[in-house]
């Protein structure tokens, strides 16, 4: 990350991380070596393309992404393997200036090779108790359902997130094509997760506009929204958003890769921090992007000229918005603090 004459380096800049995909975490070197091991051939778009040319500007344009992350998901076969994808997300995070991840999983995903939910959910607690030990980052878990999967399964993973709640597991979140389904549907789901204590967080106001914004706070009680970035198209919409405190996980690079946004001048963070918006920025899925936290920021700080306080009030906001102990918090601010008076 090349540094202009005066900028701080923004991997010093202590930060949360609370938006990362547990499979879309995976380093691609790591992709490429584990495919080799069992023979998987992967897509052009993931060795020699890579990273990947992409968009969800239709349902071809999401399919052939989705496509991409299962292949990425077959990959991993062992425990071992698991293990390891949790250990470099959390070492990739401390080179970026990570002091905390909610790494996001989606444990019906990986049932059937790992003997079921509720077996792989113990598999990546454990292995993140581990990374978290060896790394020195503080670490949790947000289980997520898939809005492309019957509401009753998403029931199931609210239930398996509320028994594990308080045990490494922070959040629900729902992820997938907003496009399909209907948002109300996992109501329930959300519901379970409330009133076990868990911070509710589904993906909102990425792909579809304002309406999802409001569905995901009004009807699933939504406390923080993966992407929300749409909120900024409707006043409203927006000034709910900040009144009722929703931090909005904003994810730069995949909103310009998945086509949501042109470029990454016209991601309205400045519009967002203008309203009074809470932000944390996040990589998402590097695997399928190519760019991982810190990254983030440098985006938005070339992109829209923001200043060091301003990429420190945004760390600010992240570290705030996360799920993180009081203590913990506060430890990450006073390095904020640290890092713009030095």
């Amino acid at each position: 990350m090349a540094l202009a004459p005066g900028e701080r380096d923004l991997r010093r800049l202590p930060k949360a991380h609370l938006h990362l995909h547990f499979t879309g975490s995976m380093r691609h070197p790591t992709l490429v070596e584990l495919a080799a091991r069992d023979g998987i051939t992967l897509p052009d778009a993931l060795v020699e393309e890579w990273p990947p040319r992409l968009s969800a500007a239709d349902e071809k344009g999401w399919f052939r992404f989705q496509r991409l992350y299962d292949v990425a998901r077959s990959v991993l076969r062992t425990e071992d393997d698991v293990r390891r994808l949790v250990r470099e997300a959390a070492e990739d995070d401390v080179r970026d200036g990570g002091q905390w991840l909610e790494l996001q999983v989606d444990p019906s995903g990986y049932a059937a090779r790992f003997g079921g939910i509720t077996a792989f959910a113990e598999l990546v607690l454990d292995a993140v108790r581990e990374a978290s030990a060896a790394t020195g980052l503080a670490m949790a878990v947000v289980v997520a359902a898939n809005r492309t999967r019957h509401p009753l399964d998403a029931r199931t993973l609210a239930r398996l997130a509320a028994q594990y709640a308080g045990r490494g597991v922070v959040g629900f979140g729902l992820s997938n094509d907003e496009r399909r389904g209907r948002t109300s549907d996992f109501a329930p789901a959300f519901a379970i997760a409330g009133r076990a204590g868990l911070l509710r967080t589904p993906h909102g106001g990425e792909l579809l506009g304002p309406r999802s914004v409001r569905t995901c706070v009004d009807v699933l009680g939504a406390d923080r929204l993966g992407h929300g970035v749409r909120a900024a198209e409707d006043p409203d919409v927006l000034r709910g958003v900040v009144d009722r405190g929703v931090a909005l996980e904003v994810c730069p690079t995949s909103n310009v890769a998945l086509g949501v946004y042109p470029d990454l001048a016209s991601v309205p963070v400045p519009a967002l921090l203008s309203a009074g918006a809470t932000l944390a920025l996040g990589a998402d899925d590097p695997l399928l992007f190519g760019s991982r936290l810190a990254a983030q920021y440098d985006a938005v700080r070339h992109a829209h000229g923001l200043d060091d306080a301003t990429l420190a009030r945004l760390a600010r906001m992240s570290v705030r918005a996360s799920c993180a102990p009081e203590d913990h918090k506060a430890a990450m601010e006073t390095g904020i603090d640290s890092w713009l008076s030095g």
